[in-house]
């Protein structure tokens, strides 16, 4: 029987394509290749008789990257981003290590390894300065890449995210949201696990067959032991914490109604991270505020990024 997220991919390349972006991958080293979806204006067409791409052309707007969350690849999380932000930015979006055909034989799973090799693609492809948008999973990365590689990011934005998951801060979300691991959370192995996921991480409630959340698990969920240790890599001791200094613009773009991350950690790292640091809720959205109100995100975003824009341009 035809797996109908499967099915459905081609579609969804083609409309990235349509959008100015298309699958690049890129080998960071031996035994790490991450695929990465490029603006389609950067790849330089082979010549006849060739098979291979000959080089990349630099970036003439200014790169954003979109990193995604846990639950699913780059451009399944960011599909609703990518054709609203292309016009004016070139737009990266990556496939986290494990996610998307993104492999290493390399055992370590910390989000500071997943921010170092992001890093090392971003640069393999030309990219001098970013602003990195985060989610969820991909929020983490996007502060690891601000604080390790202030010299790239020039930005952040982040949406229901945290700087980093503490042992408290995962038994009580665990415990408030009735989970007893982060695997069973979001590593679903059933429907019946799927579905609980979908409604704490969405506001309103979603309703899809059977039919498409088993087709859904056997696409989005693959590279099961590794992302389980990713998320076993992704807790720390409380002990350890620690807040780290950001230069960059800061900004904290939430769901009203986050029931995995509510909007009280947000407010708490806004106080944590300083001045730079600015926060907007969006109403009626919960954890998926990218997804469930996409036209909403999408120009809080762009009015953010103007700023950030009309800021360089005064300088």
């Amino acid at each position: 029987m035809v797996n109908l997220v499967a099915a459905q991919k081609p579609l969804l390349h083609g409309l990235m394509k349509m959008a100015g972006v298309r699958s690049y991958p890129v080998e960071i080293e031996p035994g790490t290749v991450m695929n990465f979806w490029v603006p389609c204006e950067t790849i330089k067409k082979p010549k006849k008789g060739t098979e291979k791409i000959s080089h990349l052309e630099k970036q003439t707007k200014p790169v954003v990257v979109l990193v995604h969350g846990f639950a699913a690849e780059g451009i399944v999380t960011w599909q609703f981003q990518v054709g609203a932000l292309t016009k004016k930015y070139s737009v990266y979006v990556p496939d986290l290590l494990f996610f998307g055909g993104s492999i290493t034989d390399k055992p370590d799973r910390s989000p500071t390894f997943q921010a170092e090799h992001l890093v090392k693609g971003l640069r393999k492809l030309g990219v001098e300065k970013c602003i990195v948008v985060g989610f969820s999973y991909g929020g983490m990365v996007a502060f690891k890449m601000a604080e390790l590689y202030p010299d790239l990011v020039e930005a952040v934005v982040v949406s229901g995210s945290i700087l980093a998951m503490t042992d408290s801060i995962s038994v009580e979300s665990l415990n408030r949201l009735g989970f007893s691991s982060s695997s069973e959370l979001l590593l679903p192995n059933s429907v019946k696990g799927l579905k609980a996921l979908l409604s704490v991480a969405a506001y309103k409630k979603l309703w899809f067959p059977d039919r498409l959340h088993k087709d859904y698990l056997e696409v989005m969920f693959t590279n099961r032991k590794e992302r389980a240790e990713l998320l076993e890599a992704l807790v720390i001791s409380n002990k350890d914490a620690t807040i780290p200094f950001l230069s960059q613009r800061i900004h904290l773009l939430w769901g009203e109604e986050d029931q995995i991350f509510k909007q009280e950690l947000a407010h708490n790292m806004k106080e944590q991270l300083g001045d730079n640091t600015t926060f907007q809720g969006i109403k009626k959205a919960g954890h998926l505020v990218h997804l469930e109100r996409p036209c909403v995100y999408n120009r809080c975003l762009k009015h953010f990024l103007a700023c950030l824009q009309a800021e360089e341009v005064d300088k």
